[in-house]
């Protein structure tokens, strides 16, 4: 072999040895850009109608506490459904398909209320969205810890949540003005628009970036259960910073889940504001709040660790009732649904954050993100339903009082079990 024989080899082999090492490379900035453009995407798909349902059903005659109802059926579905999609998601290696097939039934369920407006159809509707919603947030959990592994998930989580407000915000801000100037139906066509590009942002994902192992929770070196069970429950049981955690998440929901709707029915049947267009702002004040929220989250997190963050999220709600319950009118938006921003965006961050930590190296991170989610969503289900037959009986300004006080008990669950959660809660290490 001569020198220039040799050295083409060695060049050859040079190659061999560091294309993966930048495919690689190449792989995960393209998946984690994905990931974001996913998250922006889908969360005006998600949410499809729903914000403006119900002033949409309220203008076909529909009454507070039937609304709150078919709202509460399509929680308690969710709800049913998280822990076992969960467990679905920490055992698949399809978990992009599952993006794919969930968005397309989220917006055929959406169309289905503009061919019916009857009880039963608005209900099968909810019902399979929420359905499809209990598989989608699990599964691009599982994605960004399968991409960016135990380290970098607080960083591209937060970004993660910052895009998916941002698309909510825009998403919301896009819907009003097409409901005022051609009807509530075309919210649903903006809505089919945002799940085509988030089910071609879950495709540009590149499948070969998505460590399966790593998604469930299991790095080198863990051991983990095999057999695919959902036992979501079992996990909380076993933890006792997550059952603490899931239980002031289900006081905090059972007051907030239904306090937006009832909001929007109030200052809208009140003559307040246009029903489209004030819609549209109570989503797109907490949805920018929520971006900046995010943000500080993530950081707070890194440096402080999650319990302060949602010491700060669960003191949001009480304030956030009081000002509902005096301020009926269309100004309140602004306070009101900041304070939400505040209480959700800083929990969108800190949750799956938390619970990705407490599961490290159990092979059940998406079981427990959905046990948690479950019994967070008792909470969620139920308060439209609350929410709407209190405000049928006593009027809306004890409902929001009623539904503020909620988290009271978030607050005494929190800070009385301190001991214990804030070692569980440290902050978090960052690539």
């Amino acid at each position: 072999m001569g020198p220039h024989d040799l050295e083409a080899a060695m060049a050859t082999t040079a190659g061999t040895i560091t294309t993966p090492s930048s495919d690689g490379a190449a792989d995960r900035k393209r998946a984690t850009g994905a990931l974001a453009a996913l998250n922006f995407f889908m969360a005006d798909m998600q949410a499809g109608i729903g914000p403006f349902l119900g002033v949409f059903l309220q203008q076909r005659g529909w009454q507070s506490g039937p609304i709150g109802t078919v709202m509460t059926a399509g929680g308690v579905a969710g709800m049913l459904f998280t822990a076992p999609a969960g467990a679905f998601i920490d055992h698949t290696t399809k978990k992009r398909l599952v993006v794919v097939v969930t968005g397309i039934c989220t917006v055929l369920a959406s169309f289905l209320i503009l061919w019916s407006q009857a009880w039963a159809v608005v209900t099968v509707s909810q019902v399979a969205t929420a359905i499809a919603g209990a598989a989608i947030g699990p599964a691009v959990a599982g994605m960004t810890l399968g991409v960016v592994r135990q380290k970098g998930f607080n960083a591209q989580n937060g970004r993660n949540q910052a895009f998916n407000h941002a698309g909510n915000m825009i998403g919301a801000g896009l819907s009003g003005w097409l409901g005022w100037k051609f009807g509530m139906p075309a919210i649903f066509y903006l809505s089919a628009a945002f799940g085509v590009l988030a089910i071609i942002s879950v495709l540009s994902i590149p499948e070969r970036a998505i460590d399966h192992q790593a998604a469930r929770g299991l790095e080198k070196g863990d051991e983990g259960q095999d057999g695919g069970k959902a036992e979501g429950f079992k996990v909380l049981m076993r933890n006792k910073p997550m059952l603490i955690l899931a239980l002031a998440l289900a006081c905090f929901h059972l007051g907030n889940g239904g306090m937006l709707p009832l909001y929007t029915l109030a200052v809208v049947g009140a003559g307040q504001g246009n029903p489209a267009l004030f819609t549209a702002t109570t989503v797109v004040v907490a949805q920018a709040v929520m971006i900046a929220a995010s943000i500080v989250a993530m950081k707070v997190a890194a440096g402080r660790g999650y319990w302060l963050v949602l010491l700060v999220s669960f003191a949001a709600l009480p304030l956030r009732g009081f000002l509902a319950g005096t301020v009926i009118q269309h100004w309140g938006v602004w306070p009101v649904q900041a304070l939400d921003g505040i209480g959700a965006g800083l929990q969108s961050v800190a949750v799956p954050g938390l619970v990705a930590c407490l599961l490290k190296g159990t092979g059940r991170v998406n079981v427990g993100q959905g046990a948690v989610m479950t019994v967070q969503g008792v909470g969620a289900s139920l308060s439209p339903a609350i929410g709407g037959w209190i405000a049928q009986a006593f009027g809306y300004r004890a409902c929001f009082f009623i539904l503020g006080s909620f988290a009271i008990a978030s607050l005494a669950l929190w800070i009385g079990f301190a001991a214990t959660l804030r070692p569980a809660c440290a902050g978090t290490d960052q690539d």
